[in-house]
């Protein structure tokens, strides 16, 4: 009985370590931070607002290739809404 319970002492932390260090690296990797080495990832579309609306529904201003674009982001889908390289509205 003594050798069971020592074993449980010694492996129960290993194998809370290990689970905790799995969803550590899972965390990690779905956020796509690098792991080791690397710079920081330039991403090519960035949320600059985000206004919600109600359940479900929300305004959203997103800039891509140097353009600002508002959407309306709904459960049903993403509509584009306006532009601004077409002077359709201004965002400071």
């Amino acid at each position: 009985m003594f050798e069971y319970i020592l074993r449980l002492l010694i492996l129960l932390p290993i194998i809370g370590g290990m689970a905790w260090g799995s969803l550590w690296l899972w965390k990690r990797v779905q956020m796509g931070v690098p792991l080791v080495g690397g710079g920081a990832r330039t991403r090519a579309v960035e949320m600059v607002d985000v206004l919600p609306l109600g359940p479900g529904s929300k305004l959203a201003v997103v800039e891509f290739a140097g353009r600002r674009i508002l959407v309306a982001v709904s459960r049903n889908g993403i509509t584009r809404l306006a532009d601004d390289s077409q002077g359709d509205f201004h965002a400071d």
